[in-house]
């Protein structure tokens, strides 16, 4: 389980991580990709970025309040964002293509967004 630190790192790292892949997409990789890869890295891209946020939310969420239910959610939402983006990224620019994986972790990103409502839920008021 991540602390609120670590949870607040990976949340930096993540964003880095899609600023850096959005620039070197449109900048380098546009170029060599056709437009099925190209999407399916925009859309690795929208849901990193989307999701970088809520873990950041999360993240000072745990910083101030100790939840363990925020830490759970943005704990499995960091490994869900990884696994979910990550096979989109895989997709576009492997020639390998795991179709399986990813519609089990599009799956899994969907629970993930169940157990952070739970998580609100839960949280002491």
């Amino acid at each position: 389980m991540m602390t609120g630190r670590l949870i607040l790192i990976f949340a930096a790292v993540s964003g880095f991580i899609f600023v850096a892949l959005g620039a070197f997409g449109a900048h380098g990789l546009s170029k060599i990709l056709d437009a099925q890869q190209m999407a399916w890295l925009r859309t690795g891209l929208e849901y990193q970025g989307l999701h970088t946020l809520a873990i950041l939310a999360l993240g000072i969420a745990v910083q101030h309040q100790g939840n363990i239910w925020f830490q759970r959610s943005a704990t499995f939402l960091a490994l869900g964002t990884i696994l979910f983006s990550g096979s989109l990224y895989w997709l576009a620019l492997s020639t390998t293509k795991m179709w399986v994986l990813h519609h089990a972790n599009r799956r899994l990103l969907l629970l993930n967004w169940l157990g952070t409502s739970a998580s609100w839920c839960f949280a002491p008021e």
